[in-house]
């Protein structure tokens, strides 16, 4: 038996996130294609010597991606939407930026891809999209350049990274209404990845790993059974095959997965703890089984004297073994030993994507000579003691209840509010200008005092309130400038919570965020948002709403705490919400925004799973906002949602209001309010904010009219997609005076 070690990726956003600013200043012309390109090389460079140095056996190759690895795919495999085409000639990185962001010149424009979130977690990818004429051509070869690229720097044993053909056509969509099969397009795609694996073979490649993460899920027999035939025609000899699946269990597909002609099988032990060695039973002695026992989501120390006693019992098989993360390490920060802020004696408890390497270079030295005593204090130390006290959480049935129905609310509010038929506003947040991330930053290194930073931020709020009035805007916003992230912000000002200052994570392409960690119990001690909301209300006789997080956003955009369960976690952060729901409510504050765009992505992966996650999820929400009165009207705000399989849950949230994206999906993420009559307020973005391109007055127009087809007009709300805090004032302003404008037309014709 031979045990063999290797990650299934790692970050790519750079130590520093390098990437992020040469993509940025590319974008902006501040720097040269080779400039661009120059940091892509170092980057990579760098993550293969960091798996060197932990010794691992493989090395990953294909993990780089200029903006998202499901693009990359696209690119690959020619798969490029035809208004894409017409921008240029030839198939390069100009392509790849044009797809994600949308395309506009004097000339041409072309609207971006959508962009949805990969399975349960917090990174987006950009959809494929098909139709029956769809035809597949090997046009980025970037996979090759890099395998060379690594070669010609004298790395040994590297493993190229692909995203399966089935995975691959599985997470795209039908493009304009087309009705067919995707699997229609297996045979067209398939020579594409027998190409490439026959490249890999004159490279003298030994392993290739295909991520298949579709086979965690519920998918159809016809589905499972293309598995067979892709990979029998992709079977190469001299070329072993590692099928590689993460986020969730396969034992429930394990009959079709045993009969795939492949050479390894990555299984997310994470994920599968209960049925590992029956599982492995099952499958054919000559196929190599990658444990991915590290946990690659969570930034937790592994208990590496708890995994080696829970997979020792592979001594008793003759096969080979890897060990490995449970998947790519893209999902954690690149290293702890960087942060000088957190107490040592707290900071020991973690591991990022550097640790977790090396994690597996220990846990193979003992794996290697079955010693159970390997992980003395000397070798590894891990605190046992790694959390505080647990505190359960008690809750009556008012809780979670409003007073009233919202047939009853409404016309309270209605009476209350005095808002016009299709009300205009924004989700909440404003550009975030350089000289006001610059003003945070100055006030964070203690570079100015507090008097000068809350001059700052009221004329910042002052300055958006002004620029809201003059817009026409019916219900405003104060524009968050005091705030970093949505949910580091609250995290910051909640007991419980701890920050990292490098702790990066990409969310999509030059997207990056510093997600929480939630080690204690969560509380709140003080007000958090009443100070600022106040002063832009007393700026305005408008309505201001007021701007919050949700529960279930902030527990799933953190690194939480496993010794207590989401629902008793998310019902902590959510009594801390609760109160200053109230508090806002008492400071004269009529509307109240609490966001959730994370409350879909946290679906579970399997079925059987949904309805214990949406019954603590929807809790935790209606816990969060139903301590206000009546009067009191309670929006929610949601991200690349596709919600036609919960959209009963959606209902039982009871917000008066929701707001949701919907333009970047070409309003198909509407199809599901077609076939039922949605009882509250809602607010379907009119257009896309992730690009630079500025909607007309027309096309807005044209996109209020479509939905006044699918929604009560009385009911509907007109806003952007989401925050506008990535933009600039430019483009804010002209998108949204025409918004305003398009709206004021409908309005003369009702």
């Amino acid at each position: 038996m031979n045990i063999f070690s290797h990650i299934l990726g790692f970050p790519r956003i750079g130590p520093n996130r390098e990437l992020k600013i040469a993509q940025e200043k590319y974008w902006n012309n501040e720097i040269s294609k080779d400039e661009l390109f120059s940091v892509g090389r170092k980057i990579r460079k760098n993550n293969l010597k960091i798996q060197k140095s932990a010794c691992l056996d493989f090395l990953c190759v294909g993990d780089f991606s200029w903006y998202d690895h499901v693009l990359n795919n696209s690119m690959m495999v020619g798969n490029i939407p035809t208004r894409h085409r017409n921008v240029n000639n030839k198939v390069d990185i100009d392509t790849l930026f044009g797809i994600a962001r949308g395309y506009n010149s004097k000339n041409n424009f072309a609207c971006s891809s959508e962009m949805t979130k990969w399975f349960n977690t917090n990174y987006h990818y950009i959809v494929p999209e098909f139709n029956k004429n769809t035809y597949f051509k090997f046009s980025w070869k970037q996979i090759l350049e890099e395998v060379d690229e690594a070669i010609n720097l004298n790395f040994n044993n590297i493993k190229p990274i692909l995203l399966g053909p089935i995975s691959y056509l599985w997470l795209g969509k039908r493009d304009n209404n087309t009705v067919f099969d995707k699997l229609e397009l297996l045979d067209k795609i398939l020579p594409i990845y027998k190409n490439i694996l026959s490249e890999f073979n004159k490279r003298n490649i030994k392993w290739v790993q295909i991520d298949e993460p579709i086979l965690v899920l519920d998918i159809s027999k016809k589905w499972l059974e293309s598995f067979i035939y892709a990979y029998n025609y992709l079977n190469n000899k001299n070329l072993k095959i590692l099928l590689t699946t993460y986020f969730g269990s396969i034992s429930h597909n394990i009959d079709i997965i045993k009969n795939i002609p492949i050479d390894g099988i990555h299984i997310d032990c994470v994920s599968e703890k209960n049925n590992l060695q029956n599982l492995i039973k099952m499958l054919s002695k000559d196929i190599c089984i990658s444990l991915g026992v590290i946990n690659g989501r969570n930034i937790w120390k592994a208990d590496l004297q708890k995994i080696y006693n829970e997979i020792c019992f592979i001594k008793n098989f003759k096969r080979n073994f890897f060990i490995s993360t449970s998947c790519s390490l893209m999902h954690v920060p690149i290293d702890i030993s960087i942060e000088t802020k957190i107490k040592k004696s707290v900071l020991k408890k973690f591991s990022f994507a550097i640790q977790k390497c090396k994690e597996l270079y220990l846990l193979k030295k003992c794996l290697k000579n079955f010693n159970k005593n390997f992980f003395t204090k000397k070798n590894f130390f891990y605190n046992s003691d790694v959390y505080n006290k647990r505190k359960n959480v008690y809750i009556k049935k008012n809780d979670l209840v409003r007073k009233s129905t919202y047939e009853f609310r409404i016309k309270q509010q209605i009476k209350n509010l005095k808002i016009p038929i299709l009300p205009t506003t924004t989700i909440g947040s404003f550009p975030q200008t350089k000289e006001l991330r610059n003003i945070r930053l100055k006030f964070k290194n203690n570079k100015i005092d507090l008097k000068k930073y809350n001059f700052e931020i009221k004329k910042y709020i002052k300055n958006v309130i002004l620029e809201q009035e003059n817009l026409g805007l019916d219900v405003l916003v104060h524009g968050e400038p005091e705030r970093n992230d949505m949910v580091e912000y609250f995290g910051q000002h909640l007991e419980g919570f701890l920050f990292t200052e490098f702790g990066w994570v990409q969310s999509y392409g030059s997207r990056c965020v510093k997600p929480p960690i939630i080690f204690d119990n969560v509380s709140r001690k003080k007000p958090i948002t009443i100070k600022w909301t106040k002063y832009a209300q007393s700026k305005t006789k408008k309505l201001v709403k007021g701007m919050l997080t949700g529960p279930v956003t902030i527990l799933l955009w953190s690194f939480c705490r496993e010794d207590l369960s989401k629902d008793i976690i998310s019902k902590q952060i959510a009594i801390a919400i609760r109160k200053e729901v109230k508090d806002l409510e008492n400071a004269g504050i009529k509307i109240i925004q609490i966001d959730e765009p994370a409350f879909r992505e946290g679906l579970p992966l399997r079925k059987k799973y949904i309805k214990s996650y949406l019954s603590w999820a929807i809790d935790a929400f209606k816990l969060s906002s139903s301590v206000v009165n009546d009067e009191t009207q309670i929006h929610t705000h949601m991200c690349y949602s596709n919600f036609n399989n919960i959209i009963d849950s959606i209902i039982k949230l009871d917000a008066d209001v929701i707001t949701i994206e919907s333009s970047k999906s070409h309003l198909k993420l509407l199809d599901c309010f077609k076939n039922i009559k949605y009882p509250n307020g809602i607010g379907p973005g009119v257009y896309d904010i992730h690009t630079t391109n500025i909607p007309s007055v027309s096309n807005i127009y044209d996109t209020i009219k479509k939905y006044i087809k699918i929604f009560n007009i009385e009911n509907l709300w007109i806003n952007p997609d989401c925050g506008l805090k990535t933009r600039n004032w430019k483009e804010v302003k002209i998108s949204l005076k025409n918004m305003i404008l398009a709206t004021k037309n409908l309005r003369n014709k009702i």
